[in-house]
């Protein structure tokens, strides 16, 4: 099973215009499900460590999960750090070879952030793994790290070039409308901002808050320079779902391989619709 640097696998999908899902993985179903479905339609794919899971079972443990289901694959797989916001987090992952890894220091001042970054870019790049940096606020909730709706900055085009020119960072997450979460009115995403700040870094855009974001924006968003879409509530959505409608069957069901594996199936199939919309699937061979 090839893994890959982050930084090749989102190089390629942004000069080939499609977009990688990012997809955050909680258990060893939710593994399996992204892993089958990424097999089935031979996408190249990032599978998400996030603080949650790190909170609940540990980065060594889900890194370890991942690499022994992986081997059973073919399609290219690199692992990323989500929303790290520690430098030191951040190095345990490089350490445990993580493929790619996101320092976010987005609640810190410019400066702080901007020299934080830099460190982690240099490392990483010195052992061929993938950084993003994050610049702007995301609003919405993720892993319990909160930015109220009225917190979250559109990102400038200034500040997008001026983080890239202090750190370097291989690619780069906006603010450009969306949210962590599901939306409670429909997203409309900063389309002219977003391409202002692609033209001006040249690099892959990261698109946060992927969950729930109408198909044709995220297409957009695509052409425009996003090569990295974050999904995470949706799958947790259609897990969750899967388990549900297991007991709405059966309310005696006790066989977890039964519950479990219909949230793997539920969320599997999500898995499989968003790589459609981001174009991924069928890439797998150009990058083996």
């Amino acid at each position: 099973m090839p893994f890959i640097n982050g930084k090749e696998l989102l190089k390629h999908a942004y000069e080939n215009g499609y977009g990688v899902g990012a997809f955050s993985a909680h258990n060893a179903e939710t593994i399996l499900g992204i892993l089958e479905a990424a097999e089935e339609e031979q996408a190249p794919i990032m599978i998400q460590v996030g603080q949650k899971v790190i909170q609940t079972l540990g980065m060594e443990s889900m890194k370890a999960l991942i690499d022994i289901y992986a081997k059973q694959f073919t399609i290219p797989v690199a692992i990323h750090l989500d929303h790290s916001r520690s430098f030191d987090q951040t190095m345990q992952a490089v350490q445990l070879g993580f493929q790619s890894v996101m320092f976010d220091g987005s609640a810190r001042s410019f400066e702080e952030n901007s020299k934080i970054t830099r460190d982690v870019v240099q490392v990483a790049r010195a052992l061929g793994i993938g950084s993003e940096g994050e610049i702007g606020k995301i609003g919405g909730t993720e892993d319990d790290i909160s930015v109220d709706e009225k917190d979250a900055l559109i990102t400038t085009t200034e500040e997008a070039v001026a983080f890239v020119e202090a750190t370097d960072v291989d690619y780069l997450a906006v603010s450009i409308g969306t949210a962590h979460g599901l939306y409670k009115q429909t997203p409309h995403l900063r389309f002219e901002r977003l391409n202002e700040i692609s033209k001006a870094i040249q690099r892959p855009v990261v698109l946060h808050g992927g969950s729930d974001v109408p198909d044709e924006q995220v297409q957009k968003a695509i052409q425009l320079g996003v090569a990295k879409i974050n999904v995470d509530t949706e799958l947790r959505q259609a897990f969750t779902n899967g388990v549900k409608d297991t007991f709405k069957q059966d309310p005696d069901e006790i066989v977890l391989a039964n519950s479990l594996g219909n949230g793997k199936a539920y969320l599997k199939k999500k898995v499989q619709e968003k790589m459609k919309v981001f174009g991924s699937d069928g890439k797998a061979k150009d990058l083996l």
